[in-house]
């Protein structure tokens, strides 16, 4: 593999004047539980309603030369992202998500102007056909987690977390293919280099924290949690190389951590976020007596759910 350029926080600063003002300046959500603060960018009041328009406003202004149509692949939220910014830039755009896709999230691409394309049983299967499909074409396959400008754009978040000037102990970032995690860390590594940067991954897909630990591409057979946003069973081998760079660690959590962390944000903040969304708060929530009387902080990073998702999770939730 070749040995990718180092992403860097000065172009997470140059992506805060390029990506569409919609998607920055998020909301900081604050929490005390039993000394531990926890503070919680909230990234689901946006039309996406998650972070991926981030990423994707600055990978669209930096190709803004190009009109060629892209193919991509995605669980739902980055497809989103994509086919929204993609729109504003008169691109035209196909996904590929799997069959099991959640249909909030299908109906959320088509409606921000994407062709969506169904195949294959999971993410990683749908991302194969959407790459054969693109080389078949000769179209331009845009991959998550391993465009630098998305990972740079994501980070922007870590920017608006450090500009409050107070210290950050530690950051638990939700794991799927790395480009958000890579992001923030390569700006807290720059500007909060005391900061511990964790990632969380879901127990039921562990790939990249396999991957992490070894410092190479593991792959695994299945991604099992219903967390499908961070779903991930084959690495992207240009964010495994970012994160040896970025964070310190990778945690894993369970699906009961996770519901309970989603129940956590509803009850203290009422935001109603996705599994992915809430690893990086169960994250904390599961090592809270590491970080008694510290500030911590974390990203909700997704809030796309079914209603009978949130009946099922979020019993105490209205439908929205």
């Amino acid at each position: 593999m070749t040995k990718q350029a180092p992403l860097s926080p000065r172009r997470i600063m140059d992506a805060r004047t390029r990506i569409d003002p919609l998607f920055l300046d998020t909301p900081l959500l604050q929490a005390n539980l039993n000394g531990l603060s926890i503070l919680a960018k909230d990234e689901t009041e946006n039309p996406i309603r998650s972070f991926k328009g981030r990423g994707t406003s600055f990978y669209l202004a930096e190709n803004a030369h190009d009109t060629a149509p892209l193919v991509t692949a995605s669980a739902g939220n980055f497809g989103q992202g994509l086919a929204y910014n993609a729109g504003k830039h008169g691109r035209t755009l196909i996904v590929f998500a799997s069959v099991n896709a959640s249909p909030v999230k299908i109906d959320a691409m088509r409606r921000f102007g994407a062709e969506v394309m169904l195949a294959g049983d999971d993410f990683d299967a749908a991302k194969a056909a959407a790459k054969r499909h693109a080389e078949e074409k000769g179209l331009r396959f845009v991959e998550d987690g391993a465009e630098a400008a998305i990972a740079e754009g994501a980070g922007t978040i870590a920017a608006e977390l450090t500009d409050h000037g107070e210290a950050i102990d530690a950051i638990y970032i939700p794991l799927g293919n790395g480009a958000l995690a890579a992001g923030i860390g390569c700006w807290f590594r720059m500007q909060s280099p005391s900061t511990r940067i964790i990632a969380v991954a879901a127990s039921g897909a562990p790939c990249m924290a396999l991957s992490h630990r070894a410092g190479q591409s593991i792959s695994t057979e299945e991604a099992r949690t219903i967390a499908d946003g961070i779903a991930v069973r084959i690495p992207v081998p240009q964010a495994v190389e970012w994160l040896q760079d970025t964070i310190d660690d990778v945690v894993l959590v369970d699906d009961d951590q996770i519901i309970a962390a989603m129940r956590f944000a509803h009850e203290r903040w009422g935001r109603v976020v996705e599994p992915a969304g809430a690893a990086g708060l169960a994250g904390i929530l599961a090592e809270r007596s590491d970080w008694t009387a510290r500030r911590v902080a974390t990203i909700l990073c997704g809030g796309n759910l079914t209603d009978k998702q949130i009946a099922s999770w979020l019993p105490s939730a209205s439908n929205r």
